[in-house]
């Protein structure tokens, strides 16, 4: 094995010796590393070194591992308590930096237009409102945020669910903050074109259901960082010329009537139905 087949592993498959060689640890280490590539993508062989490794001196041992961690699962859900699984399931979603982003754009923007009467801060926290949801989906999950997503990854409850429940999360928190901060700023020295405080909502569902779909393609990092920039892009850049008031009649055209509203209300949907269909990917989640 030694001699080539390491280097072309789809020529060759492990025979007993070898098996029995690697399970009981004699296996000479390029060889070992050799069969070990193999046996990834070759469904016999890895099947026939398990079978020798649970004959050798390691399978009694196995066996009681293997006990030992169903008699934990059977019993975790009558001694973990479902405040503890709520908040190990939403994991990176409720700390970090994300979440202090979220509390200083809310008091900040509540500053400014209190302390310094600001009349542009109410339409710069909307304007920073449906974006914030996306920065906590991609801080929530993956190699970068989860220390166990090794472990979280190949239990039946990893994958898009618990990419889902974290997302939930994210909204749980931002979604009611934000659209308070929205209510309680100041109405007197508003534009008349500014929207309501909650005229975001759907363009947030909207923007974090598209980053789980186009994530199931490229990663929840790489979408919410080009839906989050696009959408600061198409606020930001018609506002430039007429700032601060030009700020809030774009965010009026995008945010504001029925016709508009009931546009990200579909693009919710069909990003919803989108992510359903890749539902499969989530399984598979090494670039997320």
């Amino acid at each position: 094995m030694s001699h080539g087949q390491g280097r072309h592993h789809a020529d060759w498959h492990v025979d007993e010796q070898q098996a029995r060689r690697y399970a009981d640890g004699s296996a000479p280490e390029p060889d070992a590393w050799s069969l070990e590539t193999h046996i990834e993508s070759c469904g016999p062989c890895a099947a026939r070194v398990s079978a020798s490794v649970l004959r050798g001196a390691a399978g009694p041992v196995l066996d009681q591992v293997r006990m030992a961690v169903l008699a934990q699962a059977t019993a975790a859900p009558t001694r973990v308590p479902w405040t503890a699984r709520m908040v190990w399931a939403a994991g990176p979603a409720l700390r970090g930096a994300w979440l202090l982003a979220v509390v200083l754009t809310a008091g900040g923007a509540l500053g400014l237009a209190y302390g310094m009467d600001l009349a542009w801060a109410h339409p710069l926290l909307l304007a920073l409102a449906p974006a914030l949801p996306l920065a906590g989906v991609a801080l929530s999950y993956g190699r970068h945020a989860d220390p166990l997503y090794e472990i979280v990854a190949a239990t039946p409850s990893g994958g898009l669910r618990l990419l889902l429940t974290r997302t939930a999360a994210v909204l749980a928190v931002s979604v009611p903050l934000l659209t308070a901060a929205g209510a309680l700023m100041p109405r007197a020295g508003d534009s008349p074109r500014v929207p309501g405080a909650a005229a975001w909502l759907l363009p947030g569902l909207a923007l974090t259901v598209a980053t789980l779909a186009l994530g199931s393609y490229i990663g929840c990092r790489l979408a919410a960082g080009a839906l989050g920039a696009g959408w600061l892009a198409v606020v930001l850049l018609p506002a430039l010329p007429a700032l601060p008031q030009g700020l809030g009649e774009q965010l009026s055209q995008l945010v504001t009537g029925p016709g508009v509203q009931g546009g990200w209300a579909a693009a919710a949907v069909v990003c919803g139905g989108l992510l359903a269909v890749r539902r499969s990917s989530f399984d598979h989640m090494e670039r997320l």
